[in-house]
């Protein structure tokens, strides 16, 4: 069972404005919009837009996927990129691919994996120990966040499949003092 609160102290990787104090979650709907590229709008529970995701459209001539995390004012805060080879992905600070705007990578636990499971190193994380560990439920329909290897939750996402009428959406609940622009890219790195 997991540990239900989370950390006392503000945990920003994105920036601090992200980081919302206790004691109740920060709660998030992200919508798939329709459109042949994978764009999003992320809204809070009073239909206020938080952040907006705009994706390139993969082809031969452009193979790796590339997402760009705005604010509310369209300003570019992360670049999320997927490598070629695999499902690993890394996130940049605004527009930036260089290494020094490096936030985090995130990539599978395993190789082999009954449940689907992803590591997350930020930046400055030279270990083999995750900062940030992902877990999928058997249905692959909700996932958990937890600090590293152990059982505090800081974060849920669940699933909502879309209808001929309606679209996809993603139900996020982000634990207080948790940057919840850093739990909407990794959102984006598991459904893209």
């Amino acid at each position: 069972m997991a540990n239900q609160l989370s950390p006392p102290f503000g945990t920003p990787i994105i920036a601090p404005q992200y980081c919302a104090p206790g004691p109740h979650p920060v709660d998030l709907i992200i919508i798939k919009e329709r459109s042949i590229a994978d764009n999003f709008t992320v809204t809070d529970t009073n239909d206020n837009i938080v952040f907006t995701v705009k994706s390139n459209l993969v082809s031969i001539v452009n193979p790796r996927r590339h997402s760009f995390l705005f604010d509310s004012h369209g300003n570019p805060i992360v670049h999320l990129r997927r490598s070629i080879q695999n499902n690993d992905w890394k996130a940049f600070r605004g527009k930036s691919e260089e290494s020094r705007d490096l936030i985090f990578r995130r990539h599978n636990s395993s190789f082999f994996q009954l449940r689907l499971k992803f590591d997350v190193f930020l930046a400055n994380n030279v270990t083999d120990v995750c900062d940030f560990k992902i877990k999928s439920s058997w249905s692959g329909r909700s996932w958990d966040v937890y600090l590293g290897d152990s059982n505090i939750l800081v974060a849920q996402i669940n699933t909502k499949l879309g209808t001929l009428f309606s679209r996809e959406k993603y139900m996020v609940s982000v634990f207080p003092n948790i940057d919840h622009a850093f739990i909407v890219a990794l959102v984006l790195t598991l459904q893209l």
